[in-house]
């Protein structure tokens, strides 16, 4: 297993129904991981410290999730050399656009690497690809699951094809 830690952030717990999914991706892969509410906005001392000692503290990458003006992962990358993972979260008023556009337009030299709106598994395969540079147990453990991922499509295309 790796020594390392993943960091999953966001910016209010409401958006924890969407980042659980990155916690049990973790899990899966027996990364260890912190999850936490951080606030780009309301608590930004709080973002500082966090993201300039987040090597420091044993991460080895940081997933953040945000809705709205959803500065936080990108708050992450202008302060630390650690990869961050940003989750734009779905909003009610522009369904989530907002959010991808704080986060995806980055400017040069502070990127973010942005999956999908509410794409928190992917941001956790994201971190564990990135973690598996170092370490061949996780390798492994990526390729197994990749194998599972085409036996359920194998699974699936022969359910279709026997419906009729």
């Amino acid at each position: 297993m790796t020594s390392l830690k993943v960091a999953i952030v966001m910016g209010s717990d409401s958006d924890l129904p969407i980042m659980k999914a990155a916690a049990e991706t973790l899990q899966s892969f027996d990364i260890p991981f912190l999850i936490t509410v951080i606030s780009a906005h309301r608590t930004p001392e709080a973002a500082f410290t966090f993201a300039k000692e987040a090597r420091t503290n044993g991460y080895g990458a940081i997933i953040a999730g945000a809705g709205g003006a959803a500065h936080l992962a990108g708050v992450i990358a202008g302060i630390t050399t650690l990869p961050v993972i940003g989750v734009p979260i779905e909003t009610k008023a522009l369904g989530g656009m907002d959010s991808l556009y704080s986060t995806v337009q980055m400017p040069p030299g502070v990127p973010v690497a942005t999956v999908a709106i509410n794409g928190a598994q992917n941001a956790a395969i994201l971190a564990v690809q990135i973690l598996a540079t170092a370490d061949a147990n996780l390798v492994k453990k990526l390729e197994n699951y990749k194998e599972d991922l085409k036996k359920t499509v194998a699974q699936k295309a022969e359910k279709v094809e026997n419906a009729f």
